[in-house]
């Protein structure tokens, strides 16, 4: 039986399971809850993320040693950036316009006054640039935080390509440590049906049938907003300018979909998308490794959905009108905070609140989501992996072309060269 299957099989059970425990015995379930369901997500979670870190270091570091010239990584960083950026205004477009149609807000009869939700700052865009820069790379290492360990490992690429034979030592080190990580990614792997498993019934089941159903118009707008914009945004890029058929993108990449649907997290599913992108999507490892984990840490599509279909919700549940310059607020502010709170623990709440302040609405709205937001935010975490994947198939459709005119431009050059000297 293949990975993607087993996953799917430890989904569909795990939803099942805490569904049925939650309507039926909600004591049984916080009995499994404790002793087996928390424990095996856990250990999943942990198992996963203890991988991110150097996963990120080393395959950054090779990937820009392997693209060499820095012009390349510069082309390559701004096709990406463009990309995630463009993507991220579609999404929270698409996701204004399934709300002013369907109207959740609208649907039933919500309490406002139990709403309750207390926003965390975020950091200005100018600072999250500011800091880009480690100060002390170690603490960047053991914090996790994966744009200064991005922009470390940046540095070390280069100057590996830059010095050439003298370092051949280290970036020999620095590929037997990938080929480690990339093998411990597999013998974790194993373990991934039982850790989503645990993880979705845990969810599940805490959230329970009568959240779901109170919420369901909205739940119902959220996921018909990420299922488009993957279908119709991703597939049509992937097709017309990755040059890839978007049933075989899908379909490649399931198993890391899967395991970012139960985990919630693009970070600590990182190990997982590289390596299902680089062997099922047949991405190059020097792209694979710079694009995703870029993307884990800046693109945010499935958040951006969330973020113009909750702005929506929470003006009709309040009975406030958006004009069109404050709907054009929302998809500016959107779009920069996807990159202006990069990093943040929460990020997905702390770029709703910076979306709702922008436009004066309550920011005490979110506590009108807040007991559904875990179910759909699997979902969203699933469809923002996605678009890193995307993003690296086109990037090496790109540049493969670009190899393409190079060497065809040597090769006149060569016989401009012999009929010359003829």
């Amino acid at each position: 039986m293949k990975l993607t299957t087993k996953i799917l099989i430890g989904l569909g059970l795990g939803a099942m399971t805490g569904l049925i425990l939650n309507i039926f015995s909600p004591e049984l379930f916080t009995v499994f809850d404790k002793f087996l369901f928390t424990p095996l997500g856990k250990i999943f979670i942990n198992l996963i993320s203890m991988l991110v870190v150097p996963i990120v270091l080393f395959s950054i570091i090779l990937g820009t040693a392997g693209l060499g010239d820095p012009k390349k990584l510069g082309r390559i960083g701004f096709k990406a950036v463009s990309y995630f950026l463009a993507t991220t205004a579609i999404a929270i477009i698409i996701g204004l316009v399934l709300a002013f149609l369907i109207k959740p807000g609208l649907m039933g009869q919500f309490d406002t006054t139990g709403a309750e939700f207390n926003a965390e700052k975020a950091p200005p865009i100018s600072e999250t640039f500011l800091n880009l820069i480690p100060a002390n790379p170690f603490e960047a290492l053991t914090s996790g935080n994966m744009l200064q360990v991005i922009v470390f490992a940046l540095f070390i690429g280069i100057a590996l390509t830059a010095l050439g034979d003298k370092t051949k030592g280290i970036v020999n080190l620095v590929e037997q440590g990938n080929d480690i990580m990339m093998y411990l990614v597999e013998l974790v792997m194993k373990f991934a049906p039982f850790g989503t498993f645990g993880l979705i019934a845990t969810a599940i089941g805490s959230q329970g049938f009568d959240a779901i159903k109170a919420m369901g118009v909205y739940m119902l707008v959220v996921v018909l907003a990420l299922i488009i914009h993957a279908v119709l945004t991703y597939g049509s890029t992937v097709y017309f300018l990755g040059k890839m058929n978007p049933f075989k993108f899908f379909k490649g990449f399931a198993p890391a979909m899967g395991v970012a649907f139960s985990t919630s997290s693009s970070n600590a599913t990182l190990p997982v998308s590289m390596e299902t992108a680089q062997k099922n999507l047949r991405v190059p490892e020097p792209v694979s490794s710079f694009v995703q984990p870029l993307g884990a840490t800046i693109n945010m599509d499935g958040t951006a959905i969330m973020q113009g279909v909750a702005t929506i919700f929470i003006a009709q549940v309040y009975g406030v009108d958006l004009t069109m310059t404050e709907i054009v607020t929302v998809v500016l502010t959107a779009v920069l905070a996807s990159i202006g709170t990069a990093g943040v623990p929460g990020v997905g709440l702390i770029m709703l609140a910076m979306v709702l302040q922008s436009v004066g609405l309550p920011v005490e709205g979110i506590g009108l989501i807040l007991g559904i937001d875990r179910l759909l935010d699997m979902a969203r975490t699933a469809v923002n992996i996605t678009g890193d994947a995307a993003c690296a198939v086109i990037v090496a459709e790109t540049e493969k072309k670009h190899s393409l005119q190079k060497g065809r431009s040597r090769i006149t050059n060569t016989e401009d060269k012999r009929t010359l000297e003829y």
